[in-house]
């Protein structure tokens, strides 16, 4: 009892101006720490004998230095790193100095341009086929190993020799009835192969299965899959060509120093050419014209080791070879490789890569030819399909001769397919291949070509979408917008095929609204649920469906006008199965939070918005994923928080009620909600500045109210107590004392239920850290709680403690005494004459007692009993495993001591004595604690009313560790 009997009375005031720092006053000319500090570059010498650096930088706009740099004594760790960087003689080439070169030598033709590696997926996914498939395989014999090195010149000539005859009439087999996995996984074995046979030395079985892999470009049996193959075996020929050149490359270096990036030949050793002339001997002397063609074009790179102007005469060549390839299909993949080498390698040579493509149109009327139409009759194959095949070589030969070419180029190609009677192939081909600015400006030439097209071969709808597609991109002459998507939706309204018409109905959205009105985009929708409903035809085009709304809404972003275009939510209804239409929600709440400024009350989008996060909400379900919850959560509270009807704040809690009734299964929801409606009688009191009238009154209480009825429905057991403590502070602050007193009783009752384990991010955490932390608030609350005028004094905090005495803690744990010690510090607080804090307009125990004798007996009672329970439990820790546990807790109590309690008494000294050599008692006190503690006390015995702490401190002895 004597502990609060003899409690330091408080002037709060002038403890706090002897706390606040010293003001010092600031010359706002003299440098400051928060000034901006210019940083430039230091130039730092190299160290000298004895250590000391020199440097020299350029000062800050301060004429005081930075107090960073003058530790560093004007340099830094970076900068003298920098200087020790001392470049040696260049080393041979590594792998590092190899990817480097070849990143470069990638780079030539500049990141705008689309590389080959970005087209291979798409071509892999679009171009495949069920159909059977036949592969030629090389079966490699014992005699294409490597020679030993004991091994004779002579024998390994001959072995050469033999390789060579077997080069062509090698053993091979052939694997029959492939599904196309089966087919491309062999490919990607040859490959591995490939790679390890040239890692064993095995140079002639590597050409030979490059070679046999070439072969199969010939092979057009099964034609849907022949883009596709090309992919694959081009991918060998890449290694080849890649293993070639870095073999002959590693032969160039000379005194342990590699070849510069932009060598010359002359700086190519005699074995290092001798090597390259004889792979181009070997490749030269293969029979058959395609892997002939495809493997020299694999190693044009390597004519760069032999002349300067090696590459310049090969591929002339190699374009005029191609002429011999008699399969129209074959010949356009063969020159689409070609320009994919050539544009790795002499990307400035344009004139042989548009020889190419021109050799390419003097051949086109092939196509419509007799051998090729029997072909297609043999495989059942329809020429709008076969045409298609052709699509992915023209473009990317199109697309390396338009990289960076002059509008006349364009010209010419246009001149070029119109004299070839506007070819539909070769038209479509041309748009997806020029920039975008230049198709745009020649909308109207397009468009007339595209009607003069032929439509039997290629459709024009497709022509239509590619030509949309450019328009996404660029913008058209103001003047010829409109005619330009009116002739446009003419073709594609008249599309019979509800997938064909979705496709261009897609890509034309974007065009519409990125140059019109919403007038404009509502016929467009409009047009599109009616191709779209019949025969529930929107369920095979999701995807489509979901990138016009993306685009609607990523253009048109103000939600009045959005929901003002009266198909929008009759679009929206498309969307019958769930997850693409919960997807589409998302899509829609993602854009209203990114572009939504300032707060809405429009009917309008509220009741669509409202709409829309219902339809996310009822998604949920006993099997939806925590983050997917979280997910919806977020985005319904990101519109919740921007609803505000202003001062009508009773329209703003209606709107809060129905939202919780149609949000009721997302916590999250609810938790935003309750926070919401307690932030709005917050409102609500700062506009009547405290003083609520009979109106106000009641409103506040029916938001108290609101609060209390929604806090049980959450699961989760701190949410609920914060919440009812949040809420009950809110009431209290608005003078709702029997409410605030419900909501203080509602908490004490459920600490009981708070278990030992609790999920925290998904790992199970005990939960004391978590009470202790949420008692020490409610403690803080209480202290400015009413007592209830029929409840008896300190009802609540009685009621709490009987909560903390029965509730089961773990033994291993001391978080109890350490609640009943900061119940200790509410205690003496409660002593004072005046509270340190209060809340306006709510008288607290202070003004209610004004000290009264008994209410502070009724202090001391509670305090004796709390005193008590520290100190039994200080001696139940007695016994050598619990020694450490004894001696922090002895010390947080006498730290408590020392902060609350009068030391003039003397039965309050000893304890406090008594504490701390129990504190020290066993060897495990922190002596640098124990020597602050102390030091703190004496310069505390400095002040005029805490004279008697040097007499403490004498009391106050340091023991050793020992």
């Amino acid at each position: 009892p004597y502990f609060l009997r003899h409690a330091r009375s408080r002037n709060y005031v002038s403890e706090s101006e002897v706390c606040k720092l010293e003001s010092v006053p600031l010359d706002f000319g003299d440098y400051h720490p928060l000034k901006p500090i210019t940083v430039t570059e230091s130039k730092t010498k190299k160290m000298n004998r004895k250590g000391s650096t020199s440097s020299t930088s350029s000062s800050s706009s301060s004429s005081v230095l930075d107090p960073l740099s003058s530790v560093l004594d004007g340099t830094d760790p970076l900068s003298l790193f920098a200087a020790a960087a001392d470049p040696g003689p260049a080393p041979a080439a590594s792998d590092g100095t190899r990817r480097k070169r070849d990143k470069e030598e990638s780079s030539a033709v500049g990141s705008d341009f689309e590389p080959w590696s970005s087209k291979r997926g798409e071509i892999l996914a679009r171009y495949t086929t069920t159909e059977k498939l036949s592969i030629n395989l090389y079966m490699g014999s014992e005699k294409g190993k490597a020679a030993t090195t004991g091994s004779a010149v002579s024998e390994k000539v001959r072995t050469r020799l033999e390789e060579l005859d077997d080069l062509e009439e090698g053993s091979q087999k052939e694997l029959l009835n492939l599904t196309q996995q089966d087919y491309m996984n062999r490919i990607e074995e040859l490959n591995q192969s490939l790679k390890d046979a040239w890692s064993s030395d095995q140079k002639v079985k590597a050409l030979k299965i490059v070679i046999q892999c070439s072969k199969l470009l010939s092979d057009t049996t099964v034609i849907q899959f022949y883009p596709s193959k090309f992919v694959l075996i081009t991918d060998i020929l890449d290694t080849f060509g890649k293993l070639v050149y870095e073999r002959i490359l590693s032969m160039c270096v000379d005194n342990r120093v590699s070849l510069p990036d932009n060598f010359s030949p002359e700086s190519v050793n005699d074995t290092a050419k001798e090597t390259c002339l004889n792979w181009f001997f070997k490749i030269a002397s293969i029979r058959e014209l395609i892997p002939r063609f495809y493997v020299e074009a694999a190693i044009l790179k390597c004519n760069k080791f032999l002349s300067k102007t090696g590459i310049s005469e090969c591929l002339p060549r190699l374009t005029s070879m191609i002429r011999g390839i008699g399969d129209p299909l074959v010949a356009v993949y063969a020159r689409a490789y070609l320009c994919r080498v050539g544009m790795e390698v002499a990307p400035q040579l344009k004139e042989s890569l548009n020889k190419n493509f021109f050799d390419f149109l003097l051949t086109f009327k092939q196509i419509h030819g007799d051998t090729v139409q029997n072909q297609l009759v043999v495989q059942c194959v329809e020429i709008p399909l076969y045409l298609t095949l052709y699509s992915p070589a023209i473009d990317w030969i199109l697309q390396c001769i338009a990289y960076h070419a002059p509008e006349v180029l364009l010209t010419e190609m246009m001149e070029r397919c119109k004299k070839l009677g506007n070819n539909a192939l070769l038209l479509n081909s041309v748009m997806s291949a020029f920039r975008a600015e230049f198709i745009a400006a020649r909308s109207m030439d397009f468009i007339a070509m595209i009607k003069e097209c032929d439509e039997s071969g290629f459709p024009k709808h497709l022509l239509f979408r590619s030509l949309g597609l450019n328009l996404a991109l660029a913008d058209p002459p103001e003047n010829d917008r409109l005619q330009i998507l009116n002739e446009a939706w003419k073709v594609i309204t008249k599309l019979k095929n509800p997938q064909d018409y979705i496709n261009c109905a897609e890509v034309w959205v974007e065009y519409t609204c990125r140059h019109f009105t919403k007038r404009e985009v509502n016929t467009v929708l409009a047009d599109v649920i009616k191709h779209m409903t019949p025969d529930r035809a929107f369920e095979d085009a999701y995807p489509q469906l979901q990138s016009i709304i993306q685009k609607v809404i990523t253009y048109i972003y103000d939600f009045a006008l959005l929901f003002s275009v009266e198909k929008f939510l009759p679009f929206l209804d498309m969307f019958q199965k769930e997850s693409v239409r919960v997807e589409v929600c998302k899509c829609i709440m993602e854009s209203f939070i990114k572009h939504q400024q300032e707060s809405t009350k429009d009917p309008v989008i509220l009741n669509a918005l409202l709409h829309v996060c219902k339809t996310m909400h009822d998604s949920v379900n006993a099997l939806t994923l925590e983050d997917e919850k979280r997910t919806l959560a977020a985005l319904i509270n990101g519109f919740i928080k921007m609803v505000s009807f202003g001062r009508d704040f009773e329209q703003q809690l209606s709107f809060y009620v129905e939202a919780r009734s149609m949000f009721c299964n997302l916590e999250p929801v609810l938790v935003q909600l309750i926070h919401s409606v307690n932030q709005l009688a917050m409102e609500t009191r700062k506009v009547m500045k405290g003083n609520h009238s009979r109106k106000t009154a009641a409103f506040v209480r029916a938001c108290v109210a609101f609060c209390f009825i929604t806090i049980p429905s959450l699961s989760s057991i701190f949410t609920r107590l914060n919440l009812y403590l949040h809420s009950g502070q809110v009431a209290l602050a608005n003078q709702c004392l029997s409410q605030a007193d419900a909501f203080f009783k509602a908490a004490v009752s459920l600490v009981p239920e708070v278990p030992k384990m609790i999920s925290v991010d998904g790992k199970m955490r005990p939960s004391d850290a978590f009470l202790l932390e949420f008692l020490c608030n409610f403690f803080s609350t209480l202290l400015v709680v009413p007592d209830h005028p029929e409840q008896g004094v300190l009802f609540l905090v009685r009621g709490l403690l009987n909560v903390i005495q029965d509730y089961t803690w773990e033994d291993n744990s001391d978080d109890k005494v350490r609640i009943y010690t900061n119940v200790l510090h509410l205690l003496s607080a409660m002593t004072q004459e005046a509270f340190i804090y209060h809340v306006d307009k709510v008288d607290s125990n202070d003004a209610l007692y004004g000290g009264d004798s008994k209410f502070l007996a009724e202090i001391n009672k509670v305090s004796e009993t709390v005193v008590s329970q520290i100190l039994d439990h200080l001696k139940t820790l007695g016994k050598e495993e619990t020694l450490k546990r004894q001696s922090q807790l002895a010390l947080y109590f006498f730290n408590t001591i020392l902060a609350h309690g009068d030391l003039r008494n003397n039965r309050l000294n000893q304890l406090s004595v008594n504490l701390w050599n129990l504190a020290q008692k066993h060897g495990f006190a922190d002596t640098k604690t124990m020597v602050k503690t102390l030091e703190y006390i004496k310069r505390r015995s400095k002040h005029p009313e805490l004279s008697h702490f040097t007499e403490l401190a004498l009391r106050l002895p340091l023991q050793s560790r020992t």
